[in-house]
């Protein structure tokens, strides 16, 4: 899960997966990053999976109070199997950083089930992928609406103890961004745009007892922060996400329930 990314179609000759399977599910820490050129175990990266969405955050260990060196992304995942070999495809929905002109797609090999190796299916590098045991149980994705009730690309992912929050940038990429195109360098040629460009945050925390305590984020004010926060199921198709600061005059969100495997009673969760 390294590379950029487009989205692509399953391989000739695989079967895929309707939903990821269940030893997917959770929050996945990597402690490890091998390519020919480096390795890393000091990068910051939290991977949440539901059944069906993910969101990722990654944030170099030193990095600026300007969040352009950080990346992340969230969207729906693939799983595909050919013969004994399971390929994983995230199909990024909104992202950090420009799109890249590969399919981020990796080669899986469960170890147990809270460890995963991760192999570059379109480049050379290794991933090892830890899962938090108190990630598991409870699973929840919810879809962000406007006024006028339209999906505004907002995405609240819960996995067990953990909620990671998605809010994607409203500017469009200026023309002349390529495929080979970091935020750093868009925002370089055009400085006019940095503060639209940077209005990009994926925040990552624990969600107990009401308070989202928020440990990471791409938005570095928000890291330490501990919001009230609770996701209230209104039915079948509609939640409504209540949180502290979330705006003065709308501190409840409406939202369309995507995934909500939880407790049957559990109608609100906090």
């Amino acid at each position: 899960m390294s590379g950029p990314v487009t989205d692509t179609q399953p391989m000739p000759g695989h079967k895929s997966t309707p939903g990821v399977p269940g030893r997917y599910r959770g929050v996945w820490v990597r402690t490890l990053l091998e390519t020919p050129e480096l390795q890393d175990t000091t990068t910051v990266v939290r991977w949440l999976q539901t059944s069906a969405w993910h969101a990722d955050l990654r944030i170099p260990a030193a990095r600026p109070r300007v969040p352009a060196d950080s990346h992340g992304f969230c969207g729906i995942t693939q799983v595909d199997t050919l013969s004994d070999a399971e390929q994983c495809q995230w199909h990024r929905r909104t992202d950090v950083q420009p799109p890249g002109p590969l399919a981020d797609a990796g080669w899986m090999v469960f170890e147990g089930p809270h460890r995963v190796i991760e192999t570059g299916v379109h480049g050379p590098y290794r991933e090892v992928w830890e899962r938090l045991p108190d990630s598991v149980g409870r699973c929840v994705a919810l879809a962000g609406l406007d006024r006028d009730g339209t999906d505004d690309g907002m995405r609240w992912l819960v996995a067990g103890a953990y909620m990671m929050r998605v809010r994607p940038r409203r500017a469009a990429w200026p023309a002349d961004t390529g495929r080979g195109d970091t935020l750093a360098s868009v925002v370089a040629r055009h400085p006019a745009m940095a503060v639209p460009l940077l209005d990009f945050e994926i925040s990552f925390g624990r969600l107990e007892a009401g308070v989202w305590a928020i440990e990471h984020s791409t938005a570095p004010a928000l890291e330490g922060r501990r919001v009230p926060c609770a996701l209230r199921r209104l039915d079948g198709a509609r939640a409504q996400v209540e949180m502290a600061g979330q705006s003065a005059d709308a501190p409840m969100a409406a939202a369309r329930v995507i995934e909500w495997d939880v407790d049957i009673d559990a109608e609100r969760l906090n």
